[in-house]
């Protein structure tokens, strides 16, 4: 069923300062129906748990609020496919981590940033990753969140700019765990995925269709992008103000294949959220 534009799931990312809860009440703020946060300092290995009293406190306020499917955004550090030891061990325990923190929150969805190489081949990398996901099985088993693989722009050695890098994770996985993608639209159009108008957002849209599956999209990071298509180049911007244009995000609220999809602001403006929220319902209505 396709929702009014009011129904919408649209957010934004939120800070947790002064507790996980506090992100709740930031998003209704700014008239989130859906909000993404990190569960824990995102640039630190060393985590906290977070306390029982302050799980409460946030199941508390999300039951009174009118935000749905939450999803909890992985640590930057995490390297699922690396060639490194020592990295591959912390990143399996820091990603094992914020699985238990992600279903004591009761979150919908864990997005994931799949790895990178450096310095081994692409598919070297990309057998860590299913092997790294297949080890947190036990892990998933205790809650119904559902992780999923970021599209990146491909930036340096990362992984998972390329649909099938996608697809070929997902096939290896499927049956064991959940899993599904979240699109970023900067970094799939810095990957070189033009979705500037009507007929370049239909040819990716097949293409994506075709190699991965439209039924494996969750999710989606709407950011405009500071560099052209194809630059391989990480750096949002705001709605409108990049390379993408304005001109995309209408035709992403208004494509049927995506007007649902749950989405979340990672513009890097966060007084603009707000204004940007209202534009992408106006967009849908």
């Amino acid at each position: 069923m396709t929702g009014t534009a009011k129904q919408l799931l649209i957010g934004a990312h939120m800070p947790i300062l002064g507790g996980v809860h506090k992100a709740l009440l930031r998003g209704q703020e700014i008239g989130a129906s859906t909000i993404q946060i990190f569960t824990a300092n995102q640039r630190q290995w060393a985590k906290r748990t977070i306390p029982l009293q302050e799980i409460a406190q946030w199941q508390e306020t999300f039951q009174a609020s009118d935000l749905h499917k939450i999803m909890s955004h992985s640590s930057y550090l995490i390297n699922l496919g690396s060639n490194k030891r020592e990295v591959l061990t912390k990143s399996l325990k820091a990603f094992g981590e914020e699985i238990e923190r992600s279903i004591s929150l009761g979150l919908t969805y864990l997005n994931f940033h799949p790895g990178a190489a450096t310095g081994d081949s692409v598919e070297n990398c990309l057998n860590r990753i299913i092997t790294s996901l297949l080890e947190m099985q036990p892990l998933l088993e205790k809650g119904s969140l559902r992780l999923l693989i970021e599209t990146t722009a491909g930036q340096g050695s990362v992984v998972g700019n390329k649909f099938e890098h996608l697809a070929y994770i997902i096939q290896a996985v499927e049956h064991k765990i959940p899993i599904g993608v979240c699109i970023d639209t900067c970094h799939i159009f810095a990957a070189g995925y033009d979705i500037r108008n009507e007929h370049t957002w239909n040819r990716t849209l097949s293409e994506f269709e075709k190699i991965v599956g439209l039924d494996y999209l969750y999710a989606m990071h709407i950011n405009d992008s500071k560099y052209p298509l194809g630059s391989h180049k990480d750096r949002h911007a705001s709605l409108g103000k990049g390379e993408i244009g304005e001109q995309s995000f209408r035709i992403l609220m208004q494509n049927p294949q995506l007007r649902n999809c749950p989405k979340y602001l990672e513009t890097p403006d966060e007084t603009l959220w707000e204004n940007e929220i209202k534009i992408l319902r106006n967009y849908a209505a």
